[in-house]
């Protein structure tokens, strides 16, 4: 299986990983880099081992994005155990949060397709020419 393939299991435990993180997420924490912040978990990667668990993560309008990261940082042994007990697993993968940069990524590639030059090349196709030949 190829490294950027997920199984159906670890796909389905990082499913339920990110609607448990949610759900925590609208409980609020306590932490003041997120008391007032409203997070968006987009993905919850899972290592193939199950040991280790990335979640992709993006403040509200994208606002103070460094100090939810080193707060979710702050939280990540507490929100290991709150979604071991939400899913009821033995054992919980280590918690690890990421910006969640497919927005911005996203968004670069829609300016680049809307420049005049690309846009040009983009267009509908010509029909091709009538290649004439002299007839002698």
């Amino acid at each position: 299986m190829p490294k950027h393939e997920q199984s159906p299991r670890a796909l389905r435990i990082g499913e339920e990983m990110r609607h448990a993180l949610a759900r925590i997420f609208e409980h609020g924490l306590h932490d003041p880099a997120l008391m007032d912040v409203t997070v968006t978990v987009t993905e919850v990667r899972v290592t193939p081992d199950l040991k280790n668990a990335t979640a992709f993560v993006m403040p509200l309008a994208g606002a103070h994005m460094p100090e939810v990261i080193a707060g979710l940082k702050r939280a990540e042994g507490y929100l290991r155990r709150e979604v071991a007990q939400a899913m009821k697993l033995r054992y919980a993968p280590a918690l690890h949060f990421a910006l969640d940069t497919s927005f911005e990524h996203a968004s670069q590639i829609d300016a680049l397709l809307r420049r005049p030059e690309v846009a040009r090349d983009l267009g509908p196709p010509r029909p091709p020419r009538n290649k004439t030949r002299d007839a002698r």
